[in-house]
């Protein structure tokens, strides 16, 4: 049973990991799939960050944010080399968020290009 628990984890998508990361608030999962520079935006704000950078802004969001409700609005592969993901998350503190994720393929990985944040 714990070889095929292990193994359905490892099947899991990249964005079906990203979610889960976000939902249980695992940075370090998060992190697994960053890019060497990653563009964040938090309400209408983009910066590009480093890989080190982003993990600090990502961090001290998700401090602040912590996500206690998470839902999938939306996801798909606008072609072969991206998916992406729209969710809507309530924080501890009862704000609310609308996420979008975008991640790319790169050699044979896809990678975290880009999160947007707004405040609902």
């Amino acid at each position: 049973l714990f070889l095929f628990t292990a193994s359905a984890q490892n099947n899991r998508s990249p964005l079906e990991d990203m979610a889960n990361a976000i939902k249980t608030n695992r940075l370090a999962d998060i992190e697994k799939y960053c890019d060497n520079f990653l563009q964040i935006t938090v309400n209408n704000n983009p910066s590009i960050y480093s890989h080190n950078q982003a993990m600090i802004v990502l961090r001290d969001f998700f401090d602040k944010n912590t996500p206690k409700d998470f839902v999938i609005m939306d996801n798909g592969s606008p072609n072969a080399t991206s998916k992406f993901m729209i969710a809507d998350f309530t924080t501890n503190t009862g704000a609310k968020y609308s996420l979008y994720i975008l991640m790319k393929l790169k050699d044979v990985n896809y990678v975290l290009q880009e999160m947007r944040f707004t405040k609902e």
